[in-house]
């Protein structure tokens, strides 16, 4: 039997061979994906778009609005009444054509769709139909950075708590296996069908009209402390009760299933043989039984992370929250087409980007997982 042996000029040669492939191949799949996730951005967001204006059918709301309006604003100017009713119709026409004008609506919808889709693309969002900021202004884009910072605080505060505290206590509890607290969990788990908003509104029963030691909601007291530690006590107070509802509503679900994928991986065979070796508890969870459940974990706190863009819409809007998902309920209720496709166009590109990290992330995580094959 012959063995091969190569000089090191050609073990040089084919390691950069093999470089020179993994990098092509590598460049392949991230050229492919971007290509599919920049089409799939596309086609969401047009649907959202048709979607959002009901296939012209918010067209026509607007342009009804937009025919009383007039009507009225003529009808009650006392020129208007001493012109002849003929001149007084006309009049009230051209203002008609020259508002619909001005929001663009005697263009057929199929191309100012397609305006708005190339304009959202861009993060061009325009201005708002009805909403407006604090400040005044209907700018989309000033509207959902005014209310970002009250949805982050929210959303980011009761969900890292939830994630954080469901992973130790599941892992606690798949080291129990059919103890009272691990029959406790599997019971309350379908208290999770509960929306947040229904917590919320017997946390305000409770703690707001009952017992009033929380406000019934709105962000801060009014009018707001002047001091910055009081101001920070008085958001922390208000923030309590949607917080809570937010966490109940999700907690016992995803204690479960996190403690069900620690316990299939905890009875493997390997771990068993880990077990039988004499491995310490806490290297044989951390290495045997952690590790191979991180691709879900990490799935679930990135989706988490793009979820606090989109805000709680019920929620929100139960506690009076100055929040994106308070806007949004408004917006969908008020038709104002521009605000809902800038909140989707934004949580659009936050999911398109993290599936495509997901990919690299997942390939460092797990050594079965190649990029490209």
């Amino acid at each position: 039997m012959s063995v091969t042996t190569h000089t090191p000029s050609e073990k040089l040669a084919i390691r950069r061979i093999s470089a020179n492939n993994t990098f092509f191949r590598v460049a392949r799949y991230v050229g492919v994906r971007l290509l599919t996730l920049f089409i799939t951005v596309v086609i969401g967001i047009y649907l959202t778009i048709m979607i959002a204006n009901m296939g012209g059918y918010v067209d026509e709301i607007i342009k009804n609005q937009i025919r009383d309006s007039v009507t009225q604003s003529v009808a009650a100017s006392p020129t208007a009444q001493q012109m002849d009713p003929e001149v007084r119709k006309k009049l009230i026409a051209d203002r008609i054509a020259l508002e619909e004008k001005r929001r663009g609506l005697d263009t057929p919808i199929a191309v100012r769709n397609a305006r708005y889709l190339v304009n959202a693309l861009q993060l061009d969002l325009g201005r708002a139909i009805n909403l407006t900021s604090d400040a005044g202004s209907k700018q989309v884009r000033l509207i959902i950075l005014e209310r970002l910072p009250a949805t982050l605080l929210l959303m980011g505060t009761s969900q890292l708590f939830l994630f954080f505290s469901s992973v130790f206590i599941a892992l606690t509890l798949s080291r129990s296996y059919g103890s009272f607290w691990d029959k406790l969990v599997i019971a309350l788990s379908p208290t999770s069908a509960v929306p947040p908003w229904f917590y919320g509104i017997f946390l305000i029963l409770i703690f707001a009209a009952g017992l009033r030691v929380l406000p019934f909601g709105g962000m801060v007291d009014s009018p707001p402390p002047s001091n910055t530690f009081d101001y920070a006590v008085s958001v922390l107070k208000h923030l309590m009760l949607p917080g809570l509802s937010l966490v109940l509503s999700s907690f016992f679900l995803s204690v479960y299933n996190y403690r069900t994928f620690f316990l299939i991986y905890s009875s493997e065979d390997y771990v068993e043989m880990a077990k039988a070796k004499g491995l310490p508890t806490r290297d044989i969870e951390r290495t045997y039984i952690l590790r191979p459940t991180l691709p879900n974990i990490i799935t679930n706190f990135s989706l988490l992370i793009i979820g606090l863009w989109t805000g709680a819409l019920f929620t929100e809007t139960v506690f009076l929250w100055p929040g994106l998902g308070r806007t949004l309920f408004q917006a969908i209720g008020l038709y104002d087409v521009p605000i809902i496709v800038g909140s989707t166009i934004i949580y659009a590109y936050m999911l398109a980007l993290t599936v495509f990290i997901l990919d690299f992330v997942y390939a460092l995580v797990d050594p079965r997982v190649k990029i490209g094959e």
